[in-house]
């Protein structure tokens, strides 16, 4: 253990050997650089490269994900090189060697050489590999799996991670993203993989041409099913790949009056105008919400960087903009597709931290309803027959029959289908959420998250309210189920609420999912009244028993 301050042989000669075997100059510079400063005794360097060599990143359901930096413990051309040396034995030891495998990328910070880098590994390892054209949404990449029967796809993206970050995520051969026991195989493999410099690249041959891409927004440009057209829209994408792909498919599907938010609709991987690129953070989608009352616009749509999430923005009857919550977007567009599609046995799924609402809405219209554990990996696998998927972090599956996984573009085509055929009635979002609350209650969610220094404190916390759940919230008696071995979560529920409790894994916290239900008696108002009082309720009594 490196004592703080204190370089230790083992972990400068680690350094040596990882800057030894690095396939990048900048890369070797910037660890070597991190090195001579840790052995010079400045403040900090050593905690510094410790940080640096003490991974290799963790490879699980989601890929990588990490900062852009030197070293085992970040995104840079070396970990990808070796990742996708593992990622290449995995699919040989899968009966795949040889087969098509499609690599995308979005537009930060080295996302390009990572792209390639991963591509040309991929050649030498024997496959096909066939690069998307440029920085493209990762919706279009899922798209691409199957489009071409690749057996997998690689994005390389970090999503709506801060800038300072970029990931790889894999796709298997159903375009859909890679599931236990993958992740372990993969992990596995990574290890056994040699060193960077010795793992074999080969060149590629030139990008492909736009003909998935037009095919893909083909496809998207056919899910509308009303017949208006007269919307107006606000768009952005917050300085990722978006805004083109999106402009594209609306003027395809017939929305043509789009106007975007100029600042951010050219690809930028600072992100200068959002402390943090997700449509979830506050103050993200100001400038959106602020152009559409500028130009009057009858929609606000948000994407995220790499375009597979989507937030919807309406104005509410005072004139007021605001986002829907995901849940909001989820129900309404879910609500949606089973009322004006017909298809023989549908289903309908969302998570286990979701809104349950979508339930009642898939019971009232006699389809199937399926809940999963969180993450579109299980929800394109709720089961045969699946229409339309959602989770509450605003990702959104209006298309599973060609894209296994969330997608923000087909999504907002959804959404501008909806909103102009509720135009078209004098109606609005807002006007049909009050309708759906009415016949199946009101329905509000919230969270409530304990960010913990210590992932032991996390633990404890998980034992300790397994031990002892607690026997009434808000008032109200609740019975506690407990989703172990399957998955690491707590759910209790009773009387109209329910709160399920589990550790992030992505973040160091624990996060609890709040969610109310009140029967609507006549008065909307009254209900959402009392809903609110009740939610108010139980947050207190979750932020109470987070603390214990």
């Amino acid at each position: 253990m490196t004592t703080p301050g204190k370089l230790t042989t083992e972990l400068r000669d680690k350094a040596f050997r990882w800057i030894a075997d690095d396939v990048e100059d900048g890369a070797r510079a910037e660890l070597q650089q991190v090195l001579a400063n840790a052995m010079g005794g400045a403040p900090g360097a050593v905690e510094e490269l410790a940080d640096r060599m003490a991974g290799p990143l963790e490879f699980g359901t989601a890929g990588l994900r990490g900062p852009v930096r030197a070293g085992p413990n970040g995104m840079n051309t070396a970990v990808v090189t070796r990742t996708t040396a593992g990622v290449a034995t995995w699919l040989t030891a899968s009966g795949h060697a040889g087969r098509t495998v499609v690599v995308g990328r979005d537009a930060r910070h080295g996302s390009a050489a990572f792209a390639t880098a991963a591509a040309e590994v991929l050649a030498a390892a024997g496959f096909a590999v066939r690069v998307l054209p440029g920085p493209l949404p990762t919706p279009v990449l899922a798209f691409a799996v199957s489009e071409l029967g690749a057996a997998a796809g690689i994005q390389v993206t970090a999503s709506h991670n801060p800038p300072q970050d970029n990931g790889y995520k894999l796709y298997d051969e159903t375009g859909a993203q890679i599931v236990p026991p993958a992740d372990h195989a993969i992990e596995a493999a990574i290890k056994a993989a040699p060193a960077a410099i010795s793992v074999p690249r080969h060149p590629v041959p030139p990008s492909l041409s736009d003909e998935v891409l037009d095919a893909y927004l083909a496809k998207v440009a056919a899910l509308p099913v009303g017949t208006s057209r007269d919307l107006r829209v606000a768009a952005t994408a917050l300085h990722g790949v978006g805004a083109d792909v999106l402009t594209k498919a609306l003027n395809r599907a017939g929305f043509t009056d789009v106007h975007l938010v100029d600042e951010q609709s050219t690809p930028d991987p600072d992100f200068p105008t959002v402390s943090f690129p997700n449509p979830e953070e506050p103050g993200a989608t100001d400038l959106v919400l602020a152009l559409a009352s500028r130009v009057e616009a009858d929609l606000a749509i948000a994407l995220d960087p790499d375009a597979d999430r989507c937030a919807i923005g309406v104005r509410e009857p005072g004139g007021a903009w605001r986002m829907l919550r995901g849940d909001e977007t989820g129900v309404l567009l879910g609500a949606h597709i089973l009322s004006t599609k017909d298809f023989p046995d549908p289903l309908v799924a969302t998570t286990i931290v979701s809104s349950s609402m979508l339930g009642e809405v898939a019971k009232a219209a006699g389809a199937r309803y399926a809940e999963t554990l969180t993450g579109f990996k299980w929800l394109v696998r709720a089961g045969d027959g699946l229409v339309f998927a959602y989770e509450e972090a605003l990702g959104l599956c209006v298309n599973p029959d060609f894209v296994r996984d969330k997608d923000g573009i087909a999504a907002a085509v959804a959404a501008c289908d909806l909103a102009a055929t509720l135009k078209a009635a004098g109606r609005s979002p807002l006007d049909s959420l009050d309708e759906l609350s009415t016949r199946h209650g009101v329905h509000l969610t919230d969270q409530v998250s304990l960010r913990v220094t210590d992932l032991k404190v996390r633990a404890k916390l998980m034992a300790s309210l397994r031990a002892e759940p607690p026997a009434t919230l808000a008032g109200t008696g609740v019975a506690a189920e407990d989703l172990l071995p399957d998955a690491d979560v707590l759910r209790l529920s009773g009387g109209g609420l329910r709160v399920v409790i589990r550790p992030s894994g992505t973040e160091p916290k624990l996060k609890s999912y709040l969610q109310v239900v009140e029967p609507v008696a006549g008065d909307l108002a009254a209900a959402r009244t009392a809903a609110r009082a009740k939610l108010a309720a139980l947050r207190t009594d979750v932020e109470a028993l987070l603390t214990e």
